[in-house]
């Protein structure tokens, strides 16, 4: 099974603030829809509270020590454990989705990274994904999405594999 990262960051690796997204990307999110659709997704218990639900269509796992009692939402005690669940499922390739914390864990594990590129700083952010060592990488599609009244942003959408 391949594991990859997805996640869109500000100019400083800017994840979020507060508990919820900084930007309105409508094309960034039909993307994140049409990657995600069908595999599972793995995240951390702050970003499944800020989505507030099981996304349907996929396999929804919450890395957490607390309960998790949400239909269609399975528990998973460490990033470990998320990732055999996944496996177990037959999935050919599951997606973190975040948090930070999520993020920092998984990096080391990653396959493949689908990253947006916001065109924009956000100084109210409070996570940020951890430093990429691009070194590392080879990228192998990028594409970018002008600003719009269904973008707040010019981004960059790029996908990349470990070298």
């Amino acid at each position: 099974m391949k594991l990859s990262i997805i996640a869109a960051i500000g100019k400083n690796n800017e994840l979020g603030g507060n508990n919820t997204l900084l930007w309105r990307l409508s094309d960034d999110l039909k993307l994140f829809k049409q990657l995600t659709m069908g595999h599972c997704i793995i995240m951390g218990r702050k970003t499944f509270e800020s989505i507030g639900k099981a996304l349907p269509g996929r396999v929804n796992i919450v890395v957490t020590t607390g309960q998790i009692e949400v239909e269609g939402v399975y528990r998973a005690i460490d990033l470990n454990h998320a990732v055999e669940l996944a496996r177990e499922t037959g999935d050919e390739e599951a997606f973190i989705i975040g948090g930070g914390q999520i993020y920092s864990y998984a990096i080391d594990l990653a396959d493949k990274l689908y990253i947006t590129e916001v065109d924009a700083e956000f100084p109210e952010a409070d996570i940020f994904l951890p430093s990429i060592d691009y070194n590392d990488w080879k990228l192998m599609d990028s594409k970018s999405f002008q600003k719009s009244d269904k973008n707040e942003f010019h981004f960059e959408y790029k996908e990349y594999i470990r070298k």
